[in-house]
């Protein structure tokens, strides 16, 4: 990189917006997230299990600490890591692809009594969140070693608080291990639907047989989490990868966040049983289904546009040309919204919290957040996208007007 590009390249670092609430936020989220984690866990097995009520539930220090939980924790992240330089799969772009592989070996494996991740659940957690607090701090010592060019734009502002947050480095390696995208999609997304076959586990130990409401939240979100790892190479043009830098925002959202709060259904269907009519459950299934067809033809058409517009799937599609030689879908499921997926993912949200009725609001606490986290999420990359693609990027938003809901936002 010529020096003149350098020195712009670090004049918009600093000159960047800063996101997430900027320096407070730096503060606060990572303080209050982790504590998050923890007093969702501890309601999700309390009798009340409200979100409000007054004093919350405090855990005691036993139950904060088990020596097991560190061994199995690290023990997990080890097994991943030692998968991901296996010689399976596909190498793109020096990422190897074998996650779905991985993901069919654990599920064989999985011999363990998993039951226990029950009594195990507040330990790990508080494992996790050690793990990613210890990881951010060697990603931004690392990064003062990285060359300019490997420099995440948004996270090299030059306020330390800020940049350990948001991440300094782009895609950091050890050699070819490229340590986002491992963390991305194995350890965190996988360990997710092992604690969802734990919790069932203990509920056939507790009851003798899993509800209906526990396959069905089980189900939904190993089917999610399979797709994932099956389109792996699609995570490699998400905003995770191409964009942000690695710090702790996603080090803890894929350590300790996503296994630990996604699953959260699963964990308080152990200690709040629901009773699901056949009638119910067909409609709950239908409303997954209907979800998962959006999101997942939705990024098929995307991901297939990207990899050949010449395709016969997507040649007919009206485009909208941009300056940087790209085109634009205006037409198919990128003609309805402009981002089809999170209606798609939104729906299957709602579906996963159904079955826990409708007598507590903790169940719901995901699908409230995860709308929240795509409409900040779409806000983000609206700004983004005007930024690279300016006139052609207006036309497109007066082609398609609605975001995410259809007339409705």
């Amino acid at each position: 990189m010529r020096p003149n590009s350098q020195a712009l390249k670090h004049k918009l670092s600093h000159d960047s917006e800063r996101e997430f609430g900027g320096t407070l936020g730096a503060v606060c989220i990572p303080i209050f997230l982790p504590l998050t984690v923890l007093f969702l866990i501890c309601l999700s097995r309390s009798p009340e299990a409200s979100l409000f009520q007054w004093p919350p539930p405090l855990p005691s220090a036993d139950q904060l600490w088990d020596p097991l939980a560190p061994v199995l924790l690290l023990g997990w992240f080890a097994l991943h890591a030692v998968i991901y330089l296996m010689p399976l799969g596909k190498v793109r772009h020096v990422h190897q692809t074998n996650s779905i592989g991985v993901f069919l070996m654990l599920l064989l494996g999985l011999g363990a009594p998993l039951g226990y991740l029950f009594e195990l659940l507040l330990p790990l957690a508080v494992c996790a969140i050690a793990v990613s607090f210890l990881f951010s701090i060697y990603l931004y010592i690392r990064s003062f070693w990285a060359p300019s060019h490997a420099l995440a734009l948004g996270g090299n502002t030059g306020n330390p608080l800020y940049d350990f947050f948001i991440g300094r480095e782009l895609n950091p390696r050890i050699g070819d291990f490229d340590l986002k995208y491992f963390c991305e999609l194995r350890p965190g997304l996988i360990g997710w639907v092992v604690i969802n076959l734990g919790m069932l586990m203990k509920e056939v130990e507790l009851r003798g047989s899993p509800s209906l409401a526990m396959i069905l939240v089980n189900s939904f979100q190993l089917l999610y989490v399979a797709d994932a790892l099956w389109n792996e190479e699609a995570v490699l043009t998400t905003m995770d990868i191409v964009h942000d830098g690695f710090g702790f925002m996603l080090v803890f959202g894929d350590l300790a966040w996503v296994p630990f709060t996604y699953g959260l259904q699963a964990a308080f269907l152990v200690v709040h049983p629901q009773t699901l009519s056949s009638l119910k459950a067909a409609a709950i299934i239908a409303l997954n289904g209907i979800g998962y067809y959006i999101f997942r033809q939705s990024n098929s058409q995307k991901n297939q546009f990207r990899r050949d517009p010449t395709h016969p799937s997507v040649t007919r599609l009206e485009t909208i040309a941009t300056a940087t030689g790209k085109r634009l879908l205006v037409s198919g499921w990128w003609g309805l919204v402009r981002h089809p997926n999170y209606l798609g993912d939104l729906l299957m949200a709602l579906a996963w919290s159904l079955p826990c009725g409708f007598s507590y609001l903790l169940p719901y606490f995901y699908v409230i957040y995860f709308t929240v986290l795509l409409i900040h999420r779409e806000a983000r990359d609206e700004r983004q996208c005007r930024a690279k693609y300016g006139l052609a990027w207006d036309t497109y938003c007066r082609r398609v007007p609605y975001r995410i809901f259809p007339y409705i936002y």
